[in-house]
């Protein structure tokens, strides 16, 4: 009898899903311009079929790469790790992400407008404590809202969508985001 195989095959499965949503993450974090799902099946170990298997297309594959960065800055965010003086840094680490990983984010606009949403909700929810704290400490300016973080997100993304070369992206989303930090946080003396 084979009464631990389907339990294994559940387990093969799920860390074959994984490996093919952290190999994703990988390749956009690398400077990859599109998402290239053969450079994803390799550097996940995996093969076509079983990342087909996974993921149909690049859209299933991003909204999953997006969900387990959700699910990551949610977790940060409910830990005793996220202090108030680390909004900046979260704020900015995550802004950063958007950065890097251009294609997905370009990506995410084919997804339904529920999907959207959904997304989007989660994004603020994530934030909206740690902004809280961060806020009563006196380190965000406290007329800011979680959905003005969307209002961040989007400028960011404008500035690096209009430059081509993505390390010129880069270096205008770093001065972009220094600007519009400089806007949200109060000034530390």
């Amino acid at each position: 009898m084979l009464y631990g195989a389907p339990t294994a095959r559940r387990q093969d499965a799920q860390r074959n899903r994984a490996a093919i949503v952290l190999a994703a993450s990988e390749v956009l974090a690398d400077g990859g311009t599109v998402i290239s799902m053969p450079a994803i099946a390799r550097r996940a170990g995996v093969g076509q079929a079983t990342l087909y298997r996974h993921f149909p297309d690049r859209t299933a594959l991003a909204a999953a790469v997006i969900s387990d960065h959700l699910r990551r800055l949610e977790e940060f965010a409910a830990s005793a790790d996220c202090q108030p003086a680390m909004f900046r840094d979260l704020l900015r680490g995550v802004l950063h992400t958007q950065v890097a990983m251009r294609p997905l984010v370009l990506l995410a606009r084919r997804f339904d407008a529920a999907a959207r949403d959904r997304f989007q909700k989660r994004l603020l929810a994530a934030f909206c404590e740690p902004l809280r704290r961060a806020q009563s400490q006196g380190y965000v300016r406290g007329d800011v809202t979680p959905a003005d973080l969307l209002l961040l997100f989007a400028m960011v993304q404008g500035v690096a969508e209009a430059t081509e070369d993505l390390a010129d992206a880069r270096a205008a989303a770093d001065r972009s985001i220094d600007l519009v930090l400089d806007g949200v946080f109060t000034p530390m003396t």
